[in-house]
């Protein structure tokens, strides 16, 4: 393995190539838990989004939910970039393929994550046969990334659903529901004119927390986590800025105001404690596996996960993160963002440790489908968990994080 110098930077804010390359502290093993990249909105014409507004939205050439092709390029660019990263520190040889058996890769079994995790795959070992694994059924989840409810009993489903609506009393979204309301021009919508349904601040939501489905709810919160959904995916995609939002949205601020509907629907649904360690309790138990319970000497020196952003959500919960943010993003869990969990060697005082970094590319990054390099890197932020505590480098004992994931499992 390759020993290399340390770059300093802030505590807990490291980006560029501040990769945290310590002298005498050796990069071992990596397993990234990756969101899939671009896709067409999930929710189509003849849906939400038809009835919310009675504008007209903007077609894309990618059917609702599959990765699109913009979207396979920016896996790419961040396969290059982890090429670079991973041979800077030894983990893949200079020249030539990973050797058998030291790179797995697995992805939940629906078009986008599949398509993402081949991307990156292209993207980090060009000319070499690494496979993508998935279970043979596309198009029907993996119980891995499924982040269904698994507890049947009544007094869990009580419990889920107070703590899920706590977590939305919690939200301040009025003045994002209303500025929502004004770009989709509410008030002339179908919703409105035929279903009576016309003020967004005031209509109840309903949340579910039903055995063998996702936490679900229904009401405002539902309806605007699909729009602002479908605008950052105009965005991404590189629509018109015209088209973005019919030309609505024109600064940070707008953008930062309609993400806390996207982050309020993620954060009642997936990361109230009781619902996030049930949910992510496979994808837990998966990670723990690979870093921990079944590591052996040939055990792969890279493991590449590619779910979903309620995958991360819940798991980020599950595992008990501290709060963080994300530079340069409007979203808590980016497109194409992934979790890399890093463990190093100390070789001088012969001990491993754990390092935790979100990867992700910024709005601009996406927006204009920029090249990664370990000279123009995606953003990178440090991460910490509760019972471990790091260091200034953002590193903590392996021996704590061993500790911590017993306790959460």
């Amino acid at each position: 393995m390759k020993k290399s110098t340390l770059l300093l930077c802030l505590p807990l804010l490291c980006s560029g190539t501040a990769i945290a390359e310590t002298q005498d502290y050796q990069l071992q093993q990596v397993l990234v838990m990756s969101r899939h990249n671009l896709r067409a909105p999930l929710a189509n014409n003849g849906s939400v989004l038809a009835q919310s507004t009675p504008k007209a939205w903007p077609q894309w050439d990618t059917p609702g939910g599959l990765l699109t092709t913009k979207g396979g390029v920016l896996e790419v660019y961040m396969g290059h970039y982890f090429n670079a990263w991973l041979k800077q520190n030894g983990v893949l040889p200079q020249e030539g393929c990973p050797a058998d058996g030291s790179v797995y890769v697995y992805a939940n079994s629906l078009q986008r994550t599949v398509a993402t995790a081949q991307f990156f795959t292209s993207g980090a070992f060009p000319g070499c046969d690494i496979s993508v694994h998935h279970q043979d059924k596309m198009g029907e989840m993996d119980p891995t990334f499924n982040p269904i409810i698994t507890d049947k009993s009544e007094a869990f489903n009580q419990q889920a659903l107070s703590a899920m609506n706590a977590e939305l009393a919690s939200l301040k979204l009025d003045a994002s529901y209303q500025q929502l309301a004004q770009i989709i021009d509410y008030k002339d919508s179908a919703a409105c004119k035929t279903d009576k349904q016309c003020d967004l601040t005031t209509e109840p939501n309903k949340m579910s927390a039903v055995p063998g489905k996702e936490p679900g709810v229904s009401g405002p919160l539902k309806v605007g986590n699909s729009l602002v959904d479908a605008f950052m995916l105009q965005y991404y995609e590189g629509f018109p800025m015209k088209e973005v939002a019919w030309g609505k949205i024109v600064t940070p601020h707008q953008w930062q105001q309609l993400a806390k509907l996207k982050d309020g629907y993620q954060d009642s649904l997936f990361t109230s404690t009781i619902v996030a360690q049930n949910v992510a309790k496979p994808l837990l138990t998966y990670i723990n596996s690979a870093l921990i319970s079944e590591r052996k000497a040939d055990s792969p020196k890279l493991t590449v996960l590619v779910g979903h952003d309620s995958n991360i959500a819940s798991l980020l919960s599950a595992m008990q993160f501290k709060p963080y943010q994300l530079p340069h993003q409007y979203e808590k869990t980016p497109i194409g963002g992934k979790l890399v969990f890093q463990r190093w060697h100390d070789a001088k005082g012969n001990r491993d440790l754990l390092k935790i970094e979100y990867v992700y590319q910024s709005t601009e990054q996406l927006r204009t489908a920029q090249p990664l390099t370990l000279q123009n890197p995606p953003q990178r932020v440090t991460l910490a968990l509760e019972g471990c505590p790091v260091d200034q480098q953002g590193f903590c004992a392996w021996s704590d994080f061993e500790t911590a994931m017993k306790g959460i499992l």
